[in-house]
């Protein structure tokens, strides 16, 4: 029979309703007991050194859960860190990694993963974005939204090691192991796409099906701004690396080769707080966003 551990990192984020959801899908798929253990399944949540207490208080409730382990851990330990603990803490062959801001939209999520696991390949299932109008003035909600087309499995295959993200996905533990996410990737931003740069490295294939968990809920247009400042940095940090599997790394090489980058963030740098305070508020713009980005990151990389 074929085991599965779900693993959840977690930080400032309550997620007993995604574990109870999980764990009902779970019972129904694998049923009994398991010749090996008790169970051929388990759940293990790890806090990565939440600050929130009411979310804390929450989620410890999970560890009262049969199958499921709740680790809480006293300091932040970044985002490629705390994936890899949970993979040494793991009982079972197939790892299901999921971000624990999803929410669980199919009824065969976990039935569906399990019939595509084979031992060998990295399975990602995707994210979708279900229409809310509460969110239409939502900044992250509205950038979701319009390039949701590009994360069908379709479109995804094409670029199975660029389109890959670790909010949803199954991976041999014997993988993930021998290839763990880059620790250097502490901030919010890129350890995905480090990790999938390492996966092609080593000859692991992706295998993209359409099996999404959905994102349905939305920092505020100020946290998202700030969130995306971070992943900037990130990118900028690791620049060489990252040059090939980023569009917007590779708009920066071409004005590079124009020889016109240092004079885009000369006009663009004075501009950026003004863009930056109407991107935060209720009414703001996507072509906005992507100019901001664009010139956030040359400050970035010619301060």
């Amino acid at each position: 029979m074929k085991e599965l551990s779900i693993l959840i990192p977690t930080f400032n984020d309550e997620c007993t309703a995604l574990v109870r959801g999980l764990l009902d899908q779970c019972n129904s798929v694998f049923g009994g007991k398991s010749a090996v253990g008790d169970s051929p399944f388990e759940i293990i949540v790890a806090d990565d050194g939440s600050t929130d207490k009411f979310v804390t208080a929450a989620n410890s409730a999970i560890a009262t859960l049969p199958h499921c382990r709740y680790i809480p851990r006293e300091r932040n330990s970044g985002r490629a860190a705390i994936r890899n603990f949970l993979a040494r803490e793991a009982s079972y062959s197939n790892l299901l990694f999921i971000d624990s801001d999803m929410t669980i939209i199919r009824n065969d999520f976990i039935s569906k993963y399990m019939a595509s696991a084979n031992g060998t390949d990295v399975i990602y299932g995707g994210y979708d974005v279900p229409r809310q109008e509460a969110f239409a003035d939502n900044l992250r909600y509205r950038y979701e939204r319009a390039c949701r087309h590009d994360h069908t499995a379709e479109k995804r295959s094409l670029a199975p090691y660029s389109d890959f993200h670790t909010s949803n996905f199954m991976i041999p533990r014997t993988v993930m192991l021998a290839h763990p996410l880059d620790e250097q990737f502490r901030h919010y931003g890129y350890e995905d796409v480090a990790f999938g740069e390492e996966l092609k490295a080593a000859g692991v294939a992706i295998s993209h099906i359409d099996n999404p968990m959905g994102f349905c809920r939305f920092e505020s247009n100020a946290g998202f701004i700030s969130k995306t400042e971070e992943g900037l940095s990130s990118l900028a940090e690791f620049r060489m690396r990252l040059e090939s599997y980023s569009r917007l790394l590779t708009v920066v090489s071409k004005l590079d080769r124009w020889h016109v980058t240092p004079l885009a963030g000369l006009i663009l740098k004075p501009l950026l707080p003004t863009i930056r305070r109407q991107l935060s508020g209720s009414k703001s713009s996507l072509s906005l966003f992507k100019l901001y980005k664009l010139g956030y990151l040359i400050t970035l990389l010619y301060p």
